[in-house]
């Protein structure tokens, strides 16, 4: 079953891990002053550790990738992250506050580490302000780093005040190819301004729908089932997205059949499944 987990001061241990909550996904929010460090390592999973503000030395295991991050929060520019395989992270802070969000998922194999630079995000925009539907979505670890991952998937989304994404209603929780592929989710939102809030729908066909108001800092977990989201007017919404495939790193989305009509109208949504295949 879906679960919102409120915004809490996490203490730089996980959020969630394999087996609780979810049970291939890993996520973890690190928040350090200058000079501090971070140590991570989590048996069993690939990690992507993505620079959300401030400037980090990330090491893995004895490979250092010094000074990454460029930006001063999440609404200034394309993210600088490290993909670390399934080896050991040891995050140091370079300037006063750096928060780092660090996506896993179960890997079976161990993979080489590198550095995903701003300039190497892969951004596509779908919907419109017409349809109330208009986000960007930036993907860092995607289809590009095919081969050079496991079922892990990372993303950025930016909605635009008052829309709609993940719509039309879409799942992927059915391994049955070429119409759907399964993988879990989460989703970790942040508002402009922190006032901000939202809408989170997770239902199955013949089931009663669950419905969540989601702030600023809250992560919602998803196992199964259709599930929009809806920002608010006058706010910006981000979401940072981690999906982690049970069988095979290609997403497909099955679309809800009864508004299946509304993706004719919405632009960019086939770039979009593009995008994740």
């Amino acid at each position: 079953m879906a679960q919102l987990l409120r915004r809490r001061d996490n203490q730089n241990r996980p959020l969630v891990e394999p087996g609780s909550g979810l049970a291939l996904t890993y996520f973890n929010l690190v928040r350090l002053k200058r000079g501090e460090e971070c140590h991570l390592q989590v048996t069993g999973c690939e990690l992507l550790a993505v620079v959300l503000s401030g400037n980090a030395d990330l090491h893995v295991d004895e490979e250092c990738f010094a000074a990454v991050g460029q930006r001063a929060d999440v609404w200034s520019g394309k993210a600088d992250s490290v993909y670390a395989g399934t080896g050991a992270l040891r995050l140091c802070a370079n300037s006063d506050s750096v928060e780092i969000a660090v996506a896993g998922g179960r890997c079976a194999e161990n993979h080489a580490p590198f550095r995903v630079t701003p300039a190497e995000v892969d951004m596509v925009q779908v919907g419109s302000n017409e349809t109330k539907s208009l986000r960007r979505i930036f993907h860092i670890l995607g289809q590009k780093q095919n081969g050079r991952a496991g079922n892990l998937l990372v993303s950025e989304l930016y909605a635009d005040e008052g829309c709609w994404s993940g719509y039309p209603p879409h799942k992927h929780d059915t391994e049955s190819p070429p119409e759907e592929t399964c993988f879990e989710e989460i989703y970790h939102y942040r508002f402009q301004p922190e006032t901000g809030f939202g809408g989170q729908y997770c239902y199955n066909d013949g089931q009663e729908p669950q419905v969540v108001m989601t702030r600023h800092g809250d992560t919602f977990l998803i196992d199964r089932g259709y599930h929009p989201t809806s920002t608010s007017p006058g706010h910006r919404g981000y979401i940072f997205t981690i999906l982690v495939g049970k069988h095979q790193r290609s997403l497909v989305q099955y679309f809800e059949p009864p508004h299946r009509h509304l993706m004719a109208n919405i632009p960019g949504l086939q770039a979009m499944r593009d995008k994740f295949k």
